[in-house]
């Protein structure tokens, strides 16, 4: 593997910086100038790399979301029918979320703000999880396993109805409220047992 170049290096050590700031006191209280700090360089040094606090964010989320991504399309790759491995990244996207943005409450506002900041991000991501879906659909049809639908209406159905346990900020108003992680985890099991029941075979 090449390694980075000095621009992409010095990139990610800022986004390394800025990450553990955004889970030690949130993204909100950090400042460029504390960023800065603890990379041991100017504010006005950091501003070569990324023109905006904003922008660092968006490298953060960008990275977390293609971690994610890639995690899910091991999943999507490996073994089991199609409807077990649909089902399997339904439950790790789950998971993950919670993980990253509620086990570490900070990160929550980083999140938030990437979603009304660079929806460009969030967008690209749902892409992948869409493309993902369709490609698991279009394997289940052809093995028999599910009915023949059109495999890009239906994974957007599937997004559509698992909405709750994939969004961050539907994820925190029920968290919020009282729903533990493995009682919600319980429900979307419920929602995939019905969702796959009805594109089943038979």
């Amino acid at each position: 593997m090449n390694a980075m170049d000095p621009h992409s290096a010095t990139r990610a050590r800022i986004a390394d910086a800025a990450e553990a700031l955004f889970r030690q006191i949130g993204y909100q209280k950090t400042s460029v100038a504390d960023i800065a700090k603890a990379c041991a360089m100017s504010p006005a040094n950091v501003y070569r790399f990324f023109p905006s606090k904003s922008a660092i964010n968006e490298a953060i989320t960008q990275r977390l979301l293609d971690t994610i991504g890639g995690e899910l399309e091991a999943i999507a790759a490996g073994g089991g029918s199609a409807g077990e491995r649909l089902r399997a990244t339904a439950r790790h996207l789950y998971r993950r979320d919670v993980e990253l943005f509620f086990a570490e409450k900070r990160m929550h506002d980083m999140v938030g703000a990437a979603m009304t900041e660079h929806w460009g991000v969030i967008e690209g991501f749902i892409a992948r999880i869409l493309a993902l879906w369709e490609g698991l659909l279009r394997e289940g049809m052809a093995a028999g396993e599910f009915r023949d639908l059109d495999p890009a209406v239906t994974a957007l159905a599937f997004k559509h109805c698992l909405l709750l346990w994939t969004h961050p900020i539907l994820l925190a108003d029920c968290l919020g409220r009282g729903d533990t992680p493995d009682e919600l985890a319980g429900h979307q099991e419920a929602a995939l047992d019905l969702l796959l029941a009805g594109i089943a075979s038979n």
